[in-house]
This record gives C-alpha cells, sequence and structure tokens, in this order.
C-alpha cells in the first residue's frame, strides 16, 4: 500500500490528520502499511510533552484495554478460572453479603458484566476531569468493585447496553482473583509471551491495581499482532492461545450498543459496506483495533485526540478513507 502511506504523510502534514501518532495495518499477516508521527502525548492524563513516535514507543490503548480485557477473560474461561457467564455475579464477591441479599441484585450474571448490561446506573457521558464521571467517582471511591457493584438499579440486568467502566474493572478483579496473579501479570503469561509481546506497561489506579478499563499501553505493532489473533481465530505460531469456540463466543453479538453496533464480551462488531463483519475496539483519543476478515486485514491506530469533542473522527476518517479506500482502489 505505498501510495497510501503517502498519501497520509501529505495529509499528516496538511493538518488533515491532526493527532495521529501511529498506524499498523497488516494484510494476510504481514505488515503492509507503517507510519509514525511526532505530537503530544500523555499517561492516563498526566502530559509527556512532544513525543517522537516510532515502532518500540509504548502509547496508551484508554479503552481498547476493555477489549484487550474481554479477550484475558476468555482466556481466563477457557483455563477454567473464572466464573462461566451463566454464574451468579455477587457469589464472587462474599465481602458484600448486604448487595447479595437484595434480590434484585441477585439478578446479576456475570455475562452481564461482560456484555455491558448490568442495569446499574453509570454514566460515562460527563468529561473525564469531571468527578461526576461513574468512572472518576468509581477511582476516587475507597473500594471500587463495591462501588461498581452497589450502583442504583436502572434497569433489569440483560435489557440495554451501558457503556461502563466500572464492568470492566470487575473483570480485572475476577481474573486475578481466578489466576491469583495480578491482571497483568496473567495478561504478560497468557496472552502477550505467546504472542511475542516483551514489552507493555499497565498503569494502576489509585488502589494499586491495574486500571482494567483504560490503562494498558502496547506498541500499535503489538496491538496489530492481538488483532492477527483474532483473525487467526485464536491461533499463533502453532499455537492455539485462544481455544477458537471460546474467541467465537467472545466476538458473538449478544446485545446491541446505543449507536446500533453489536456488542460481544468487550468487543464491538459491525459490518462493512459490502455487509461483511468486522469486529474492533475503540478508546479515548482516537485509539483503534479494526479486524475485518474479509479483507484479511488489521489496523492498529495510536493517536492523541484525548477527551476532545469528536477526537475520534480523525481515526474513523484515517481507516476509512486511507486504508480501506486504498484497497477498493
Amino acid at each position: 500500500m505505498p501510495d497510501a502511506g503517502e498519501r497520509i504523510d501529505r495529509a499528516f502534514a496538511s493538518g488533515e490528520l491532526n493527532g495521529l501518532h501511529g498506524l499498523v495495518v497488516l494484510r494476510h499477516g504481514k505488515i503492509a502499511l507503517e507510519r509514525y508521527f511526532s505530537g503530544a502525548d500523555e499517561i492516563w492524563g498526566d502530559s509527556r510533552g512532544v513525543i517522537a513516535f516510532n515502532a518500540d514507543e509504548l502509547h496508551d490503548l484508554r479503552s481498547v484495554s476493555k477489549s484487550i480485557v474481554g479477550l484475558i477473560y476468555t482466556i481466563a474461561l477457557a483455563d477454567g478460572l473464572v466464573p462461566k457467564p451463566e454464574a451468579p455475579l455477587l457469589a464472587s464477591f462474599p465481602d458484600y453479603p448486604d448487595l447479595a441479599a437484595d434480590p434484585e441484585r441477585q439478578q446479576l450474571k456475570v455475562a452481564h458484566v461482560l456484555t455491558m448490561t448490568m442495569g446499574l446506573a453509570w454514566d460515562e457521558s460527563l468529561p473525564y476531569s469531571d468527578p461526576r464521571n461513574s468512572e472518576i467517582a468509581m477511582e476516587y471511591a475507597p473500594d471500587r468493585y463495591r462501588f461498581v457493584l452497589d450502583r442504583p438499579i436502572a434497569r433489569p440486568p440483560g435489557e440495554a447496553w451501558a457503556y461502563s467502566g466500572g464492568a470492566t474493572a470487575l473483570l480485572g478483579h475476577l481474573i486475578a482473583k481466578g489466576s491469583g496473579k495480578r491482571l497483568g501479570e496473567f495478561a504478560r503469561e497468557r496472552l502477550f509471551a505467546p504472542l511475542g509481546i516483551d514489552r507493555f506497561a499497565w498503569t494502576n489506579g489509585l488502589d494499586g491495581r491495574e486500571a482494567a478499563a483504560s490503562g494498558l499501553r502496547l506498541r500499535p505493532r503489538d496491538l496489530a499482532a492481538i488483532g492477527q489473533l483474532l483473525l487467526d481465530k485464536g491461533s499463533h505460531a502453532g499455537r492455539q492461545i485462544v481455544p477458537a469456540d471460546w474467541l467465537e463466543q467472545c466476538l458473538t453479538a449478544q446485545t446491541q450498543t446505543k449507536d446500533g453496533l453489536g456488542y460481544g464480551y468487550q468487543w464491538y462488531l459491525g459490518r462493512d459496506r459490502a455487509g461483511e463483519p468486522w469486529f474492533g475496539a475503540f478508546g479515548n483519543g482516537g485509539q483503534r483495533l479494526i479486524v475485518s476478515p474479509r479483507q484479511q486485514l488489521v489496523i492498529a491506530i495510536a493517536a492523541g485526540n484525548y477527551n476532545k469533542p469528536g477526537g475520534e473522527r480523525m481515526s474513523a476518517k484515517l481507516a476509512n478513507e486511507f486504508v480501506f479506500g486504498a484497497l477498493a482502489q
């Protein structure tokens, strides 16, 4: 895709792709396009100044972390380390007997956490600098897991999808509890190392635990490798890292988002203009991972448009016009 690379360079220089830090495109398992640029960056809100990005630079994934946690939970499910989707959720939180005694909360299943259909009041529509944002309020709560599970009941579990970093925090806890390891360590052993990912970071929350919903940092090439793993039905270099049947369940729409996309176990699912399926992950600032089985294509985007209204539009334009558009020519 040499022409696409030149077009991207020109578009960045003209300001059309402001905030773009890195792009890796895999086609049929090989790098077809790779670009890096300089720009202002931050780690979980703390400024790093202007960074000259390259292939070795880690980058915040923000809410792409949620989808990676969904994949890690799927691996732990296959290992028998975590509760199955149909298991009662509060049975895994014995420290909260008062919540477990609530008849309405007794209806909560692990599946409702995996698919963000818990029915508990949660609002991340406010800026992440606003303490009224539910994820920020969770961060400052004395006990993040109790904070999530104690939210007012807004609707019956399973009835509707509602974006929730709290749901991902619960999954991170279940993975750590079931494996007996920190979330990052289990991820390293069962996902990252088998893929050859030897560098990553996971920002901790105020309680010292990994911020499951938004704290993972990877290199764009390594994020693309995870996309390729999904494309290859959980197999890499002859090793089945994620059992194919469990991965299929993870990437099957269990509910629908407010935007009309399908939603599996923390992964978004849609169809392209030809009606062919894609699945992906999205994060604040323009972070993206898009996987197209029909095109045998993986797109990993790192960007710095954090907390900017419409900050995701640049990444959408990059993927749709400059990558998919190049394939259509």
